[in-house]
């Protein structure tokens, strides 16, 4: 097995041949200086947006602590609920990535983040079982194409290596938003009484109200592509598209371009698969962290600042797992390991009681998690190009996120049945290994025909 190419066999040649238009064009073209331009003027902003869309998916756990008694959840209709969100997700998944394909990332990522900020604020109105599980459906129905459209944006603006290294720190994100999300949680759930409203409910309004705001100025920071973006000047942009267009040219003849390409190949549903079992995991874990850390007895607002440790050193971990994987030629070990890790970590955790060993452990899960996520996803796209891109990464994240239905519903099942979290945590354990055993199986999706 060798690592998914991040750039094209001829691209010192495609980039000597892309700078030399550039001089053509009276300027010097510098890949460096450009690429570079390129992440701070993108990478920051996009990442603002997927901490506040993960804030938006998981804050419900910290909502959990209270709301579960105002509403009358049982701890199996909160994981069903809450797992809703990612069937919502599921089914608009794919038409939404290939409208975003058609219609822009600009538009459509706009569209994408108000309507999921406005319905995130209305589930601070639900009043039982039903209404909840109706916003958490309808929350994902709206979030849904946000993910993979960044994935698909990111084949449309960086090539090769660049691309891995924007993947990484868009994945960021998601410690971040734990970071800064668990301490920030803790603390609105302790405003109960504030404007008459409970401490759950200010929760999911005042931490809805960014993706509202993000949503209105992705219309002015967003370009669809190089050659639309007024801070790239005229050789920047016909480097950087030549660049691309070779890229997308070599895995079209490999691979092909089309959406029944992406439907048709094995690999797509492989890792579809792994994708699965790593969510069961990250969303299995995260959305019941806050209640596990809540029975060593602490106070909501120390449940948030304990619930931010994990994911400081997910933050980390990913990104010097992703480095380390962007160097090696066995890319696929790297991912394979990190889940592994993780299964163990979780598996271990299951059979401790000392709230500290506990929770040393599941900072380990956390940390080998995030280092999967942020070294699987450049596998897709070193197979992937034009619309079997769109329908592929669709696809993969689709399926993927029904491991976000399946993980906290099948928690509350279990924890229902048995009044603990061992056997959910043995559960949770099981599916990592078997996202591990998928992924080595996979092979090298780049350096294989269809």
């Amino acid at each position: 097995m060798h690592q998914a190419p991040e750039i094209p066999m001829t691209h010192n040649a495609c980039t000597a041949g892309s700078e030399q238009m550039g001089e053509q064009m009276g300027e010097q073209v510098s890949e460096q200086a450009t690429m570079k331009k390129v992440m701070r003027r993108l990478i920051p902003f996009i990442l603002l947006c997927y901490v506040v869309s993960y804030l938006d998916r998981i804050n419900v756990g910290f909502a959990a602590l209270t709301m579960n008694k105002d509403l009358g959840l049982t701890p199996s209709q909160f994981g069903l609920g809450a797992g809703l969100f990612f069937i919502g997700y599921f089914f608009f998944e794919i038409p939404s990535n290939l409208a975003l394909h058609r219609f822009g990332a600009r538009m459509w990522i706009s569209r994408i983040m108000i309507s999921w900020g406005l319905i995130s604020m209305l589930t601070a109105f639900v009043v039982g079982p039903k209404s909840f599980a109706a916003a958490r459906f309808f929350l994902g129905m709206a979030e849904a194409g946000f993910t993979p459209g960044i994935y698909l944006y990111f084949t449309q603006w960086f090539p090769g290596q660049w691309r891995g290294k924007a993947t990484a720190f868009f994945l960021i994100g998601i410690p971040v938003a734990n970071i800064i999300g668990s301490p920030m949680s803790g603390a609105l759930m302790e405003l109960h009484g504030m404007w008459d409203f409970k401490g759950w409910q200010i929760l999911l309004l005042l931490e809805a109200l960014p993706a509202v705001v993000l949503g209105v100025m992705c219309l002015f920071l967003l370009p669809d592509r190089p050659s639309r973006a007024n801070w790239l000047t005229p050789g920047e942009k016909q480097w950087l598209e030549g660049e691309l267009a070779t890229e997308q040219n070599m895995l079209t003849a490999r691979h092909g371009n089309k959406l029944r390409d992406a439907f048709t190949n094995w690999r797509v549903f492989a890792l579809a698969g792994a994708n699965f079992c790593g969510i069961i995991g990250s969303l299995g874990i995260g959305l019941w962290l806050p209640q596990i850390i809540k029975e060593f007895g602490l106070p909501s607002h120390q449940v948030g600042l304990v619930a931010a440790v994990p994911y400081i050193a997910g933050a980390i971990s990913m990104t010097v797992w992703a480095r380390l994987a962007n160097k090696s030629d066995r890319r696929l070990f790297y991912v394979a390991g990190a889940i592994v890790a993780a299964a163990v970590a979780i598996a271990i955790s299951a059979f401790l009681h000392d709230p500290l060993l506990k929770m040393l452990a599941i900072t380990v899960a956390v940390a080998s998690i995030l280092s999967f996520q942020a070294t699987f996803w450049v596998i897709p796209s070193g197979f992937l190009t034009g619309r079997a891109a769109a329908g592929g990464l669709a696809l993969i994240v689709s399926i993927g996120n029904l491991g976000g239905f399946v993980g906290p519903s099948m928690i509350g099942f279990i924890r229902e049945a048995t009044q603990g979290f061992t056997y959910p945590l043995i559960f949770v354990a099981g599916a990592l290994l078997l996202g591990a055993v998928i992924t080595l199986a996979l092979g090298d999706p780049s350096r294989a025909k269809r």
